[in-house]
């Protein structure tokens, strides 16, 4: 028998070392450090006041303008059952607020009841009348103010009234036609005095100039109209003066105590939705408090908006 040949060791080969991966390096910037506590409070801080500013805006120029046609609806229901049973008022003191004319202008469509008083917070509703001067109607010249562009704007239109158009007024005293004379701003010369036993009508309102036109008025204008056929006795205890906050381009300083306090509601609303938010989940939370934090935005924007002049 052969001996076994035993099979040749095979040579042992060692594999390079494969070097562990190793990805490739990109410059990163470094990071920014945070930004400490006071600054992003006041950021937070900035946001907040510039979204509540434009909310203002927002709410001046577009949502205001449906409160101002409910109030129109029940001030003219108001007027209407004044004048059937001869229970409006034509002179003497008379509560701010208080329906006392329907002024009317076919050639701008107009048509708005107006208050008695002109405080920012009395024009929310329509037009008002200045309390020292006597009602529409009545010998001597009527003041009537109506905002140019807040609370649906009623006198947003009349500087596009002319020489000669008709302007027709109701009050308990009856109805009374008004011949427009023009239109003027400051600078321009006055109306001549009226004749012994002459009544006038004066609307004032605000315009824009430049860019600011249609949104931001910042000037008084006037229109100018002479009361046509006899005019009626204006009864004593008209006021002799007006505060200030009822003059032109004024704001009620008054206001601003419901200001903050709608403020401070808004906030407790935010602090509220914030925790329900960490315990109920975000839907829930929203679900209870937008109605509570919109509510206090309406509040806060109403009086924030007396603030301004009573005029735009």
């Amino acid at each position: 028998m052969g001996t076994a040949t035993e099979a040749p060791e095979q040579p042992t080969v060692v594999q390079p070392a494969v070097p562990p991966y190793q990805p490739a390096h990109r410059d990163r910037p470094p990071r920014r450090p945070p930004l400490p506590g006071p600054a992003v409070a006041v950021i937070r801080i900035s946001i907040g006041s510039a979204l509540l500013a434009l909310w203002v805006v927002f709410f001046a120029l577009g949502l205001a303008g449906f409160e101002a046609a409910r109030s129109q609806l029940v001030l003219y229901s108001q007027l209407r059952t004044q004048l059937a049973d001869a229970t409006e008022p034509i002179g003497g003191p008379i509560d701010p607020g208080t329906p006392v004319a329907l002024i009317e202008a076919q050639r701008i469509d107009l048509r708005y009841v107006v208050v008695e008083g002109t405080a920012a917070g009395d024009l929310r509703a329509g037009p008002g009348h200045r309390r020292d001067t006597p009602l529409p109607g009545q010998a001597g010249t009527c003041v009537l103010y109506g905002r140019a562009t807040g609370f649906g704007g009623p006198f947003r239109h009349i500087l596009d009234l002319r020489p000669g158009d008709t302007i027709t007024v109701t009050t308990g005293q009856g109805t009374f036609g008004y011949r427009v004379d023009g239109v003027r701003r400051a600078g321009d010369p006055l109306p001549g005095l009226l004749p012994s036993g002459g009544g006038r009508l004066t609307l004032v309102t605000a315009e824009g100039v430049s860019w600011r036109a249609g949104w931001a008025p910042n000037r008084v204008a006037y229109v100018d109209a002479t009361l046509q056929g006899t005019p009626q006795p204006a009864p004593a205890g008209r006021l002799t003066g007006v505060p200030k906050a009822d003059l032109a381009m004024q704001g009620d300083p008054d206001a601003l105590v419901p200001v903050v306090l709608w403020l401070q509601l808004l906030i407790l609303g935010g602090v509220g939705a914030a925790w329900a938010q960490r315990r109920w989940g975000g839907a829930q939370a929203w679900l209870v408090f937008t109605p509570v934090i919109l509510a206090t935005l309406w509040g806060a924007s109403e009086s924030a908006i007396q603030l301004l002049p009573n005029l735009m």
